[in-house]
């Protein structure tokens, strides 16, 4: 995710590098645009240090870089790649621009150009803040859907006492996280996963396994991840990366997936098992590459059932198991939800053409022991934020057990 941080004119821009860091603590690409104005109080270079990324000061380039139609339409090509555009501090003037369409410059220009969440963090003088004027333009903003995190009342710079102080940095950035679609909800708590195929070995060279991509998992990593918990993720063999906040443990097979997550289990508050893990392995595994010889026979063993077993060890976990179904969905779903003691399971019909196995998109049935929801096809992302959202819900109707 991406978020484009505009820096207005302020003695308060100082602290927008402290959101800068805030916000790449939770996985946040931020590029920084930053107003004329902001520049006599900070540096560009402090920007483009913290954020690793180019920091925008002008429409179009500066110094001895003649203009061209790529910074000419810069704007456009940032306001596609953000999905949040947050301004902290917003002066009186950058929100009046803002209320009335006013482009004047890069950042301006950028707010009528994105259609991506708005948050404006506004700071300034108390009767700046006061006035009829700034407050009927924050009205129309509100109105538009920009989110506004309120200043805080204190002792200003300027010596005056009363609201206009920028709001703590934490609740600006828990505003953009909400903005995100990535709330705090699950801060404190540890979500162990386990994403994508195992591999179980014939020969040196050849092994049994599925068509998991690993995608499922690893949205759904992400997206615990963006609502603040510490996520433990137990991966078999993917092509796709990992996100850089998550404890990842790579594994091959069912047994060392199996070995993985009862280690961890311990440390979890939620488990979520995405992974599709082989229900059966060769019961030899030959040393050697195995010769063409005509027919062939693999004798099968079953694999440990994993998630059985970490229901069976269950303390104050929620448990959420996934399934892949080609027949009788839905009745197959809720055998397995009762037969292993799982809160919720998340079943979705793999026979369907372009969802579930190699797809970056899923359509899936949550079912908890009081409630049926139906996920229509979207996004891999979407389904990992519906999930977690019941499990949000299973966690307020089971606390977890404190020490």
């Amino acid at each position: 995710m991406k978020v484009a941080l505009g820096v207005s004119g302020g003695i308060a821009a100082y602290k927008a590098a402290e959101i800068v860091r805030l916000l790449q603590d939770r996985g946040i690409r931020v590029q920084v645009i930053m107003t004329q104005a902001a520049q006599e109080f900070v540096r560009p270079l402090t920007f483009a240090a913290l954020s690793g990324e180019k920091v925008i000061t002008d429409m179009f380039a500066a110094g001895d870089a003649e203009p061209n139609i790529d910074s000419a339409v810069e704007h456009i090509a940032v306001a596609q790649a953000i999905d949040t555009l947050l301004v902290a501090p917003a002066t009186a003037d950058v929100l009046a621009k803002f209320a009335h369409g006013i482009a004047t410059d890069f950042l301006t220009t950028l707010y009528l150009a994105t259609t991506a969440p708005v948050v404006v963090a506004p700071a300034m003088n108390v009767n700046m803040w006061n006035h009829s004027a700034t407050q009927e333009n924050l009205q129309t903003l509100r109105k538009r859907g920009v989110r506004v995190v309120e200043p805080g009342s204190g002792y200003l710079v300027c010596g005056m006492t009363g609201p206009g102080r920028l709001a703590e940095n934490e609740a600006i950035v828990a505003a953009v996280m909400e903005a995100l679609g990535a709330s705090q909800e699950l801060a404190g708590e540890t979500v162990l996963i386990t994403a994508g195929p195992t591999r179980e070995k014939i020969d040196p060279v050849r092994y049994l396994t599925n068509r998991s991509s690993g995608r499922m998992g690893y949205a759904l990593a992400e997206a615990a991840l963006r609502r603040g918990a510490r996520v433990l993720l137990v991966s078999g063999p993917t092509a796709i990366a990992a996100p850089e906040e998550a404890e990842i443990t790579h594994v091959e097979s069912a047994e060392e997936m199996r070995q993985a997550v009862l280690k961890l289990l311990p440390q979890a508050t939620i488990v979520i098992k995405t992974a599709a893990v082989a229900d059966y392995r060769p019961k030899v595994s030959a040393a050697h590459k195995i010769k063409r010889s005509g027919p062939m026979t693999i004798e099968l063993e079953p694999t440990a059932d994993i998630l059985a077993e970490v229901a069976r060890l269950k303390q104050s976990q929620i448990i959420v198991g996934f399934a892949a179904e080609t027949q009788n969905v839905l009745e197959n779903a809720r055998k397995k939800l009762a037969s292993k003691s799982l809160d919720a399971i998340v079943v979705n019909d793999v026979s369907r053409e372009g969802v579930g196995f190699d797809s970056d998109r899923n359509a899936v049935t949550i079912i908890t022991k009081d409630e049926v929801v139906e996920v229509p096809e979207t996004t891999k992302w979407d389904v990992a934020q519906r999930v977690l959202d019941q499990v949000v819900r299973l966690r307020k109707l089971y606390p977890a057990l404190k020490e």
